[in-house]
């Protein structure tokens, strides 16, 4: 697996290297977001997705627990917060969106991690508050054939 770093100092670059990843991604890659609330995984999402050229207003589908949004290729946005473990997810088939020829975005990936492909991006968005308050370090790791080398903000 390749693995890069990144801080960024505000919202504009969390959504930038959203969108930069995105340059990268082929059918049914699984991106698995993790951080605490308010560390910019929806940010990152939203970058993701105009990379992939949804139109859309993408939000957090807190409540629905899935969003399906049309640009380049599907995007499938989960925002796992309110479940209270993998039991939950798997009433949601989740097998039928990771190999539906699109893009899968989990927000709270560590509450469906057994569920979840071995062959995926793992995303950490780490917020620093020591400078800026919007200061985020993410961090990438994604399989060998993942060229992280050419992202960037």
């Amino acid at each position: 697996m390749g693995k890069v770093a990144f801080i960024t100092e505000g919202w504009e670059q969390t959504h930038a290297l959203g969108c930069s990843l995105a340059a990268l991604l082929k059918i049914n890659d699984v991106i698995a977001l993790y951080g605490e609330l308010g560390s910019g995984k929806t940010i990152f999402t939203k970058g993701i997705c105009e990379g992939l050229g949804v139109n859309d207003l993408v939000t957090s589908p807190t409540f629905t627990l899935v969003q399906e949004y049309r640009g380049r290729l599907p995007v499938f946005h989960f925002d796992f917060y309110r479940l209270s473990g993998p039991e939950e997810a798997e009433m949601l088939d989740l097998d039928k969106y990771f190999f539906q020829d699109g893009i899968s975005v989990i927000e709270w990936a560590e509450r469906a991690e057994p569920l979840l492909p071995k062959n995926r991006i793992n995303v950490k968005l780490d917020g620093i508050k020591r400078r800026l308050p919007n200061q985020r370090q993410i961090q990438i790791d994604g399989p060998g054939d993942l060229a992280l080398e050419h992202i960037g903000i």
